[in-house]
């Protein structure tokens, strides 16, 4: 609950968001039904809408208006339990471009931009509508560390203060 209250007031302030941050272009050739699926929070930057949240992860699915369904879900430290947020998302421009907005509240829309993905879909760098939002996002719980070093030198070139960025914990949660 406390998660979707976090995110309708993110939702609330970042209510236009759907620009690209300069220097980020989102990939090419994306395909979606690729993409879907259950992936991994590896490093973020902090904001109040996953603060004190571990073993973060994100589903994506496709709705029955052609949109995708994101379904948020993180472990939160201090009420000792799972929270769950679900949003939508669009293409801002075409399906082969990694460039969507993603509402958890209405008609507030954020920039999600897949900034680099492999070619196999393992893992992605996700900006937002600046470089003050930033993911690492990977299909497995942990990446090698020669991946997240080349990820992060990247996020370093679009202009991202790297030194901020957190790696949540893998817990094994009871």
């Amino acid at each position: 609950m406390k998660l979707r209250v976090i995110m309708l007031l993110c939702g609330l302030l970042g209510a236009g968001c759907t620009g690209i941050p300069q220097n980020v272009e989102p990939i090419k050739n994306f395909e979606l039904e690729r993409y879907l699926g259950q992936w991994h929070e590896i490093a973020r930057l902090d904001h109040s809408f996953e603060r004190g949240l571990e073993q973060v992860t994100a589903e994506y699915s496709m709705r029955d208006d052609g949109g995708v369904k994101v379904i948020n879900r993180g472990y939160s430290i201090e009420e000792k339990q799972f929270e769950q947020a679900e949003g939508k998302a669009y293409f801002v421009e075409s399906a082969d471009v990694g460039y969507l907005k993603v509402s958890f509240f209405g008609p507030f829309y954020g920039s999600y931009v897949i900034a680099a993905l492999d070619e196999d879909y393992r893992y992605a760098l996700v900006v937002g509508p600046n470089t003050d939002y930033l993911w690492i996002l990977a299909r497995e719980p942990e990446l090698d560390l020669a991946i997240v070093n080349t990820l992060v030198a990247k996020a370093k070139d679009f202009g991202v203060d790297t030194e901020a960025l957190i790696f949540p914990k893998t817990l094994q949660i009871p």
